[in-house]
């Protein structure tokens, strides 16, 4: 199932994804007679019960198109609007490693980011003005759906509730300017999400998906998360060790070659990211993630 976030006059407002549009949950509810959770982490904190009440919700209504709308008239939001926690591996993809010249990892390396980092799909993110060195990263996240505690790598897929597209975007500059790389990767905007939800049954194995890239229409990366040095199972179970992770969660599993960061320095200077620039993400089966950016307004950077 394909799980959608939008914004209406009301607030956020929960969608299902069908062959001809998103279905308004809200709407298909009170048409059905029917209750209707009232946002995605709702659906999340049901699991199974709320999938299989949505699923019913969708049939009761099939054949009414008047419950229906079309994707490019909604402005969506990040398919995860509030997660607890957004963590972030680094350096997770054998290539990636190599192009930028670092040791490959003995163990998952861990970062964050904060919720002013989250934006949505279709969203204009504004490049910060203490920054010339932006860079993006296309990433499989995965979307937790249980609370998972010292879970074994043999059990841990089973605690996903789904997996969307992310873009970890960074700026290079900040990021390597201390040993730790916060600063970087947590800028207003740098993490967004999207264009939708897509529930763990439609992804059997998150670990051979095709992972690209494009700037401007350029292909930059074009990848598979087969080549993770450390697995979404082995991620969530390494992570479950030492915090208590959350339905709602969200976990970045890192990017494959083709940043800037591991261009040829004859061919970084051009290739930052800048304003008017386009990027796209696409993680096999979980649609494509399109983001644009601006400067940042003149008096909202300090550095």
């Amino acid at each position: 199932m394909k799980l959608f976030t939008y914004y209406a006059h009301a607030g956020l407002k929960l969608g299902i994804g069908t062959e001809t549009g998103v279905l308004d949950v809200a709407e298909a509810g009170k048409a059905a007679g029917m209750p209707a959770p009232a946002d995605i982490h709702a659906v999340i904190a049901g699991g199974r019960d709320s999938l299989g009440a949505l699923a019913k919700l969708a049939q009761a209504v099939a054949g009414r198109p008047e419950l229906i709308k079309k994707v490019d008239t909604l402005r969506l939001a990040p398919c995860v609007p509030f997660p607890s926690k957004i963590v972030c591996v680094g350096l997770n993809y054998r290539r990636h490693a190599q192009e930028s010249n670092m040791a490959i990892p003995t163990s998952p390396v861990l970062f964050s980011k904060f919720s002013n980092a989250l934006s949505a799909p279709g969203s204009v993110i504004p490049l910060p003005a203490g920054s010339k060195q932006i860079d993006y990263e296309a990433e499989l996240t995965i979307v937790m759906g249980q609370r998972a505690k010292g879970v074994s790598a043999a059990d841990a897929l089973g605690y996903v509730f789904g997996y969307c597209n992310a873009n970890d975007l960074s700026a290079r500059d900040l990021q390597f300017r201390t040993s730790q790389w916060l600063l970087g990767k947590t800028l207003d905007g740098f993490c967004p999400i999207g264009p939708h939800l897509v529930t763990s049954d439609e992804v059997p194995n998150p670990n051979n998906l095709a992972v690209r890239s494009w700037v401007n229409g350029e292909l930059r990366q074009n990848s598979n998360t087969a080549d993770m040095i450390f697995s979404c199972a082995e991620i969530i179970s390494y992570v479950s060790q030492y915090m208590t992770l959350e339905p709602g969660d969200i976990i970045l599993t890192g990017t494959p070659e083709g940043v800037v960061m591991g261009f040829p320095e004859d061919r970084r200077a051009q290739s930052w990211l800048k304003p008017g620039d386009s990027v796209t993400v696409e993680v096999e089966g979980l649609g494509q993630l399109q983001n644009s950016f601006q400067p940042e307004p003149t008096g909202s950077s300090a550095d």
